[in-house]
């Protein structure tokens, strides 16, 4: 089978197509013939940095849709020939990927395999950001960075649904604010001086809860627009800083708390409460996350460069056997 792989650390021209052995499920596994492979960020920390790389060479692909083609031993809940969605730790960018089967979510009615391969990842990640470790109510205000990306774009339609205040997102330019204001943001801001922006508009209060991928100076500046009694959540490392610790100082002036949260993670040490968290995401009507690049397998590392540019919004996908 065709997978597109790297065997060294680097930019986009790393990633090459190969010839491969078609891979079998292992106990409580599913291999599935897919159809779409969702393109996200950590692929290409994973290509330049060995982000969660075991071992090279390397497949990258966090999500996918498809067919599943074969069943582990001890999976029961799951057919073959069954259209589904699922998350992974890596290989999807392939004809054929194996995932765990606590992580692969059958398709409800009506949802094609292009509109499911945006949604494993972002959609329980925007939804736990919010609810389980945010804890959202209605009425307060949020903060969301990177508004203009996939969990942007899906969290600032959540946070609407969830009886949001005011819905606050920070970009990085005016063609991400002007995609951003159409999924559920009140007010965009660009990211150069972001704080000072956030405090303006909140006449000094600053927001109730703020979700942050990008860590370093952004983390401290994001602490820094909370309001009394205000939460952040961490759910990534975008700038790729060392990482960055909130004590006493910081947080016991105004009674700050801090979170943190990683889909990858949790699907390791709480797969079970992941699906739960996951279903529940999957309930909310009317989510949507525009697929604005669609790449044939073969195109991954145009993709990557897409991607990287940073001027791409909404979600970036590659066609591999739709």
């Amino acid at each position: 089978m065709r997978a597109v792989r790297f065997g060294e650390y680097g930019g986009p021209e790393v990633l090459t197509t190969a010839d491969v052995d078609v891979p079998e499920p292992g106990p409580g596994q599913v291999t599935v013939d897919v159809a779409y492979a969702g393109v996200n960020f950590a692929d290409l920390k994973a290509r330049s940095e060995g982000y969660r790389v075991a071992a090279l060479p390397f497949v990258p692909g966090l999500e996918m849709s498809g067919r599943i083609r074969a069943l582990g031993p001890g999976v029961e809940r799951l057919t073959v020939g069954q259209e589904v969605a699922a998350l992974t730790e890596g290989g999807t960018y392939a004809e054929v990927a194996v995932a765990d089967a606590v992580t692969v979510f059958p398709l409800p009615a009506g949802l094609s395999l292009r509109t499911a391969a945006t949604l494993p990842t972002v959609l329980p990640t925007a939804y736990a950001l919010l609810h389980a470790v945010g804890r959202l109510r209605a009425g307060e205000s949020v903060l969301v960075q990177g508004a203009a990306g996939g969990v942007g774009t899906v969290a600032g339609q959540l946070a609407r649904a969830a009886g949001a205040g005011a819905v606050y997102g920070v970009v990085s330019s005016a063609a991400k604010a002007e995609y951003a204001r159409k999924h559920g943001y009140d007010e965009v801001v660009l990211a150069d001086g972001f704080g000072s922006s956030l405090r303006e508009l909140t006449g000094g209060r600053g927001v109730d809860l703020a979700l942050d991928p990008v860590g370093g100076d952004t983390f401290r500046e994001t602490l820094g627009a909370l309001a009394v009694f205000g939460r952040a959540v961490s759910f990534g490392n975008a700038s790729s800083a060392p990482a960055w610790q909130a004590g006493q100082a910081e947080l016991y002036p105004t009674a700050l708390s801090v979170g943190g949260f990683s889909i990858l993670t949790l699907a390791k040490t709480a797969p079970a409460e992941l699906r739960a968290l996951a279903e529940r995401a999957f309930a909310v009507p009317g989510v949507e996350l525009p697929v604005t690049g669609e790449f044939a397998l073969s195109q991954a590392a145009e993709a990557h460069r897409v991607m990287g540019s940073r001027t791409s919004t909404g979600k970036l996908l590659l066609r591999v056997a739709a």
